[in-house]
C-alpha cells in the first residue's frame, strides 16, 4: 500500500526535499481552505459536532508527534539519544507558551471570554468594540499556532531527504496535519462568523491566511534541517513540542466546555487511530 501512494507522490513531484516540503505546504494549506468554506454549505454546526471534530484533529496530532516527529527524532536521526529531541520538545513548548503570552488567545478575542492564564490585552481590543485591531490580533494568534503545523510538515520532508524509501513517514505526517486541518478550519470560521464576521469573506479569508503562513513554513523546516542537519532532532522535536502545547493548552480544553467532552475524547480517540494507519500504512 505504501509503495503506491509515495511512487505516485515522487512521480508527480520528485524527491528534493525543498519542493516536497513546498508541496506538502500547498496541501495542508488547502484543505485547511476546504475547513473554512464548509461553512459556506454547512452554515450552523453544531457545538457537538465541533467538539467532536475537534477532538479528532487533537488526537491525529498527537499521535503524529510521536510516531512522525519524537519517536524518529530520537531512534533515527540521534543514534538513540533522547536529548536532543528531548529539548527540542522542550523549546517548541516553552516557545509556545512565551508567544501565548504575548498574543491573545485566539478564542478570546472571538468571544470575549478571557482564560486567567492568557495573555492581559486591553479591554477595547475585542473584536467587537475595535474590529480591525480584533482581526489583527487574530491573524497573529492563528498565525502563532500554525507554526508547528507547517513547520513539522517540512521537517519531515527535510528529514526524508529524497529518500523514497523515508518520503512515505513525510507523506503519514503532510496527511495527518491536512485532515486535522479541516475541522480546525471549519471552527475557527464558525468562531468568527458567531463573532461577527462576514460568512463567505472570512472563510475565504481562513484559507488565504493559512497558506500564507503554512507553505513558508514548511519550506523553512525543509531548508533548516537540510542545511543544517545535525539540528534535524532539535527541529522534529521543537514541532512535536509545539503541536503537544497546542493540543493541550488550546484544543482540548476548548473541546471541554461546553458539556461535550466524553464525544469530543471519543473524538481524539478516532484521531489516534486513523494517525497510527496512516503511519503504518504509508511509513512501513
Amino acid at each position: 500500500m505504501q509503495s503506491g501512494y509515495v511512487d505516485l507522490f515522487v512521480d508527480l513531484v520528485g524527491t528534493d526535499p525543498l519542493i516536497n516540503g513546498l508541496v506538502g505546504g500547498v496541501i495542508i494549506a488547502t484543505m485547511n481552505l476546504f475547513g473554512a468554506s464548509l461553512v459556506l454549505v454547512w452554515r450552523d454546526p453544531s457545538e457537538r459536532a465541533l467538539d467532536t471534530a475537534l477532538g479528532f484533529a487533537a488526537g491525529v496530532m498527537l499521535a503524529a508527534a510521536f510516531t512522525s516527529l519524537i519517536i524518529p527524532g530520537i531512534e533515527e536521526y540521534s543514534g538513540g539519544n533522547p536529548i536532543p529531541t528531548l529539548v527540542g520538545v522542550a523549546l517548541g513548548a516553552l516557545f509556545l507558551d512565551q508567544a501565548d503570552g504575548l498574543v491573545p488567545h485566539a478564542h478570546y478575542l472571538l468571544t470575549g471570554s478571557r482564560r486567567s492564564d492568557a495573555a492581559n490585552p486591553s479591554q477595547d481590543l475585542s473584536v467587537d468594540e475595535s474590529k480591525l485591531t480584533g482581526v489583527i490580533l487574530f491573524i497573529l494568534a492563528i498565525t502563532l499556532h500554525n507554526i508547528p503545523e507547517g513547520l513539522a510538515v517540512g521537517v519531515g520532508f527535510g528529514a526524508a531527504a529524497g529518500d523514497p524509501l523515508q518520503i512515505g513517514s513525510a507523506l503519514s505526517l503532510m496527511l495527518a496535519i491536512g485532515i486535522q486541518n479541516i475541522p480546525e478550519g471549519l471552527a475557527v470560521s464558525v468562531a468568527a462568523i458567531n463573532a461577527g464576521l462576514d460568512r463567505r469573506l472570512y472563510a475565504v479569508f481562513s484559507g488565504i491566511r493559512s497558506g500564507v503562513v503554512e507553505i513558508p513554513l514548511a519550506v523553512l523546516g525543509a531548508v533548516a534541517v537540510v542545511t543544517v542537519e545535525p539540528l534535524l532532532p532539535y527541529a522534529m522535536g521543537f514541532a512535536a513540542g509545539a503541536m503537544l502545547f497546542v493540543i493541550s493548552d488550546e484544543i482540548i480544553p476548548e473541546t471541554h466546555q461546553r458539556g461535550y467532552e466524553r464525544i469530543a475524547t471519543l473524538g481524539l480517540m478516532a484521531g489516534v487511530i486513523v494517525m497510527l494507519y496512516l503511519d503504518i500504512s504509508l511509513a512501513a
